[in-house]
């Protein structure tokens, strides 16, 4: 991909790359503040080409510049999640190899946190823009200063593309890390071959030259970095970059950049529908949304207030080996099956035991498929073709992702941790994640459509489904933390009837946490380890508890119903 950037550089050097709170830089001028960091940093650091230096830094246009550089040094970049601290930090930096932190102002408290581990590693740290006067004496052993001052003195002049001469298309380049919903974030390890992959979803989706896309989901990501950032670079296309979602300021901004594509992701597009409707909610000119996670309901909101946009759904994870895109806009759906997608890279959905927490295998040892209508996991053939490279020096969470004796003697899946379902028309539909999935009453509880019920009730704003184990009971029992439109109250009454009448018993929420807001990773996705481990003691959980008691509805959770229930007086 930076042969592709200085492609691009070539053919419009004057264009609009990175458009950023006022500033605006052009293609060139991109490549040769790049090329000023790589001379700046090579002069302090010792750095050779395959190794690996990590990124701490917020969204802005040093960021963009800073890998640039490291990629015309010949060494991969590890982004780090800049909303991790200490011990989390540490687990992250550690298994990337890294022996360069470039990080900037804004986080250099966060760094010196985990400075003496840092040192035990023989770490070199730098930050990056920092005048010399800022730090007013205070400096601090083991943090150096790459100031605007050097970068600016330094030589803007190509550098040799010798010092990534042994690069094949199989070379690491970039450590994501997966966003740690159910644990500690993992890095995934992306090769030349994978980025590119990933990074042409904007052309399958129709993206151009011509087209503006607005970047806000954070660059740590494989969302905004890879299909955003480096999509843009292969599409050759103008980047306006924002530090943070904001939805109230989005359409705003979308009209003041004339900003033609968009990205979304989680529950973004939600966000968007629930500000205050406008007069101009249909004046702009995005005409592509580039994503996944959108409801259905959300989907159909969306178009009807903003108008004729072109929903592009997709699914694919960053370390995946498959992934569906939804040319055709089906509402709902993820993607839509391709004969030859499905002959190149076979992928199946097979029967999974919630129960038991894995694969159901039939009497010679062999995974079972399920029918055409059904919901089963997704597993999907490794190969040469569809390689997974699994996590950086993560031995054992690879081998966790990996499935064999699949279907015959031998073979190896790449375990998705996603329930499916194919329709008969060849529609795939995202049903729920496998650690979200649980089972009450001998029945399978989809977390996602519980979660879809609740917020159709009026003063419901966001609903976080999980379950929660009780006391002398088998499987997990429903459990759902809410948030609520402002200035409403939560109606019991209203939020009985309607789970009553649209769910099956064992599904229904037996118990309700309101919440002032919503845990979610930094790409908005819900976090549910804590909730569940926090369970529904009402003298742990400082916030409102509801039970839902069989004839009377939800009746607020007091310790005496807490303590009938974990004595076994009261059976659920």
């Amino acid at each position: 991909m930076l042969d592709c950037f200085l492609d691009k550089v070539k053919k419009h050097p004057d264009k609009q790359f990175i458009v950023f709170e006022g500033s605006c830089f052009t293609y060139r001028d991109v490549d040769l503040q790049s090329n000023k960091i790589a001379r700046a940093l090579s002069l302090d650091a010792v750095l050779e080409e395959g190794d690996t230096v990590a990124l701490l830094m917020g969204n802005e246009p040093a960021y963009v510049f800073a890998w640039l550089a490291l990629a015309k040094l010949g060494c991969a970049a590890a982004l780090l999640n800049y909303n991790i601290r200490s011990k989390s930090l540490m687990q992250c930096f550690s298994c990337c190899g890294a022996k360069v932190l470039l990080t900037s102002s804004e986080f250099r408290g966060v760094v010196e946190e985990v400075l003496p581990s840092l040192r035990e590693q023989s770490v070199s740290v730098f930050v990056l823009g920092q005048e010399e006067q800022e730090e007013g004496g205070a400096r601090v052993e083991g943090v150096k200063t790459l100031s605007s001052g050097k970068i600016q003195q330094a030589s803007d002049q190509p550098l040799d593309p010798q010092l990534r001469s042994k690069a094949t298309i199989k070379s690491p380049t970039l450590y994501i890390y997966t966003s740690g919903t159910t644990g500690l974030p993992k890095a995934a390890v992306i090769n030349h071959e994978r980025m590119t992959l990933a990074a042409s979803m904007q052309a399958i989706a129709g993206v151009t030259r011509d087209d503006v896309i607005y970047i806000y989901l954070p660059l740590y990501h494989t969302a905004g970095f890879v299909m955003g950032l480096v999509g843009a670079i292969e599409r050759g296309n103008t980047v306006i970059l924002r530090r943070k979602f904001s939805a109230s300021q989005f359409w705003d901004d979308c009209r003041k950049y004339n900003v033609t594509v968009i990205q979304y992701i989680g529950e973004i597009m939600r966000y968007l529908c629930n500000t205050p409707k406008k007069d101009n909610d249909r004046q702009h000119k995005v005409r592509l949304a580039l994503g996944n996670g959108i409801r259905a309901d959300t989907w159909s909101e969306f178009l009807e207030r903003f108008g004729d946009i072109r929903i592009c759904e997709c699914y694919g994870a960053t370390e995946g080996n498959v992934g569906f895109v939804n040319y055709i806009g089906k509402v709902g759906a993820i993607g839509r099956e391709n004969f030859i997608h499905r002959v190149g890279n076979p992928y199946a959905l097979i029967q999974y035991d919630t129960e038991r927490e894995e694969p159901v295998r039939d009497c010679r040892g062999f995974c079972v498929k399920v029918p055409k209508g059904e919901t089963g996991l997704l597993v999907a053939k490794i190969s040469s073709r569809a390689p997974f490279s699994g996590y950086a020096k993560s031995p054992q969470q690879t081998e966790r992702k990996k499935l064999k004796d699949v279907f015959v003697k031998g073979d190896q899946y790449f375990n998705s941790g996603d329930l499916l379902r194919i329709d008969n028309e060849g529609f795939v539909y995202f049903m729920d994640r496998i650690g979200d999935t649980f089972r009450w009453k001998g029945e399978n509880v989809a977390t996602t459509e519980v979660s879809d019920n609740l917020i159709m009730v009026e003063c419901i704003e966001e609903a976080n489904v999980y379950g929660v184990k009780v006391p002398g009971h088998e499987g997990r029992i429903g459990m759902a933390a809410l948030t609520l439109k402002d200035n409403m109250e939560f109606d019991s009454k209203a939020t009985y009837e309607h789970v009553k009448t649209s769910l099956p018993s064992y599904s229904r929420p037996r118990f309700i946490r309101i919440q002032n807001s919503l845990d979610v990773t930094g790409t908005f996705k819900m976090m549910k380890v804590k909730l569940v481990n926090e369970g529904f003691n009402p003298s742990v959980i400082r916030d409102r508890l509801f039970y839902l008691e069989d004839k009377e509805g939800y009746i607020p959770m007091t310790q005496e119903i807490y303590s009938s229930i974990t004595d076994g007086k009261l059976r659920l």
